[in-house]
């Protein structure tokens, strides 16, 4: 998708609040999260590659396959798949905060993955934002634990699938880099995933018995209406607007921004975005926990930002 370099940034932030609502559309389904991750993924992935298809430079869709084989595909299964099941299974348990801001550590601990993969060790300053975003997560699971402690642990449990999901996309993002190299990064997305997509039907349908028919999506009763919506049409929203447009946008400003780094730091906006959504749409009222969380994690990237600042500070002071 070509923005123009004056839009990108603007279009890489409407990008991260499609990232961000990612979570409340999917409480609004009224669904549950192995087969709304289904739900998401069939029908988004179908519109990334339609959208693929109308464009010279994606159409060709078949090559990359060719290419790289079945370890692409299995890594589609892996990367999309089993990420976010676990994604959309922690939103059973978990709030639409804690797993916004475990969700948003994944640009952080990609400098991680990228060390265990390609044997690059992070800077100084990874270290120093990865240790700051695993602060926040301790915060969550803390709470998750006290939770247990009075007799409801459920939240733990979702912050466990939050990380696992984290973890996962981490080792996709770095995984997957050469691939799109190869490639191009938007005709590699709407391959993983349309891919994932139906890795997830085949999974939700074999472990939990439901296979879903994407022509049913309003075939709803007027019970599972949300904020008097039949959930179908908040299925689409997620589908479209938070897969499809979502990643179209976030690809296209990344890719068009006179500064990538900076613009990338947008993402961590996330989990402010999602508890704003969730505060005054859904009434949750987040915990002590959950806003230090927040706190800890967006910090975090105001420490990579100023970063040599911070450390010609800290230089000074030790002279």
């Amino acid at each position: 998708m070509n923005i123009p370099a004056r839009w990108a940034y603007l279009a890489t932030f409407v990008g991260v609040c499609g990232h961000a609502s990612s979570e409340f559309f999917s409480k609004l389904t009224t669904i549950t999260g192995p087969e709304v991750s289904v739900w998401r993924y069939v029908l988004g992935g179908s519109g990334l590659v339609l959208w693929a298809l109308t464009r010279a430079d994606s159409r060709d869709l078949i090559s990359p396959l060719r290419a790289e084989g079945w370890r692409f595909i299995a890594l589609c299964l892996v990367g999309v798949s089993a990420t976010y099941l676990a994604f959309h299974w922690a939103l059973d348990f978990a709030t639409v905060i804690q797993v916004a801001t475990v969700v948003t550590t994944i640009p952080i601990f990609v400098a991680f993955a990228n060390w265990i993969v390609n044997g690059t060790p992070p800077s100084r300053v990874k270290v120093v934002t990865g240790a700051l975003a695993t602060l926040g997560v301790v915060l969550l699971i803390t709470d998750g634990a006290l939770e247990s402690l009075s007799g409801d642990g459920r939240s733990l449990y979702g912050v466990l699938l939050a990380i696992i999901c984290a973890a996962l996309g981490s080792f996709y993002s770095v995984l997957a880099r050469p691939i799109m190299a190869r490639h191009g990064g938007m005709r590699i997305t709407a391959l993983a995933l349309m891919i994932g997509g139906v890795g997830l039907w085949v999974a939700v349908g074999a472990f939990w018995g439901t296979w879903v028919n994407p022509l049913t999506a309003f075939d709803r009763a007027p019970s599972e209406a949300s904020l008097g919506v039949n959930p179908g049409v908040w299925l689409l929203v997620l589908a479209l607007w938070n897969t499809t447009v979502t990643q179209l946008l976030w690809f296209g400003g990344l890719a068009s921004a006179p500064d990538i780094t900076r613009a990338s730091y947008l993402f961590f906006l996330k989990p402010v975005i999602a508890a704003v959504l969730a505060v005054f749409i859904l009434a949750a009222q987040p915990t002590i926990f959950e806003i230090g969380a927040i706190v800890v994690v967006t910090g975090s990237v105001l420490v990579e930002i100023f970063w040599p600042r911070i450390s010609r500070a800290l230089g000074r002071s030790a002279a």
